[in-house]
């Protein structure tokens, strides 16, 4: 029988899963939302992994959890490792590409911007301050505007003209975004405003001070449009 592993993250909005082989192959996979209870979204999800494993071919001789609820997760499947989110997004990423120096990481309860040297995370730094910078922006600026979080790509790329939104603070920026709403602007040119305020939040929260990190072309939403986006 060969051997798998078991990987959960489990966040403040979204829990994910994956069980691979030794080659790195997937061979079971599920996303899901927390919703509030890290050890309900964590039994859901070992149930949707277990539908889809190989049981016949594949033992799990190893598992490993990561996100910000890691330790209570790790001591429910009795973790064989357990990991901050600046390693796993380091060791995950140069795996399949070692090049990488720079990763930029959007969560749902905070920001990141991890700095790597030969494989290894040397720098890093944190949004917790501000929620306008965010994927729980993102998410619930969406329900406002009666559309899945999944959704808000399609919208905002059909956008030509997106709407400045105040997005340095949350409060603000609903206040802001109920403003235009009010006024006319279309769901499209409101998401791409959204999307554009995120990243100017985020550069001017997380990447203030590394942004000679930032090089060799941070893809922007008219370059994914045309298919000519860069990579780091």
């Amino acid at each position: 029988m060969r051997q798998a592993y078991l990987g959960v993250d489990v966040g403040s909005i979204s829990t994910k899963g994956v069980i691979i082989d030794d080659e790195n192959k997937i061979l079971s996979s599920a996303y899901i939302w927390t919703e509030g209870d890290p050890i309900g979204a964590v039994k859901k999800l070992l149930h949707l992994l277990e539908e889809q494993f190989p049981k016949k071919e594949f033992q799990i001789v190893a598992t490993g959890t990561t996100g910000s609820a890691r330790k209570l997760t790790g001591s429910i499947i009795g973790a064989t490792a357990v990991k901050n989110e600046i390693t796993a997004h380091a060791v995950g990423t140069t795996t399949f590409y070692p090049d990488v120096r720079t990763i930029l990481e959007i969560g749902g309860q905070d920001s990141k911007i991890i700095l790597v040297e030969n494989g290894v995370a040397v720098d890093y730094a944190m949004n917790t301050l501000c929620a306008a910078g965010t994927g729980a922006f993102l998410s619930s600026q969406a329900k406002r505007l009666g559309i899945e979080a999944e959704d808000i790509a399609s919208y905002a790329l059909r956008s030509e003209h997106p709407t400045p939104i105040a997005a340095r603070c949350t409060v603000f920026a609903e206040s802001d975004l109920v403003h235009k709403i009010q006024m006319g602007h279309s769901k499209e040119d409101i998401l791409a405003g959204i999307c554009d305020a995120v990243v100017a939040n985020y550069l001017n929260n997380v990447g203030k001070g590394k942004k000679d990190c930032l090089s060799g072309g941070i893809p922007g939403r008219r370059q994914q449009k045309s298919g000519r986006g860069g990579g780091l």
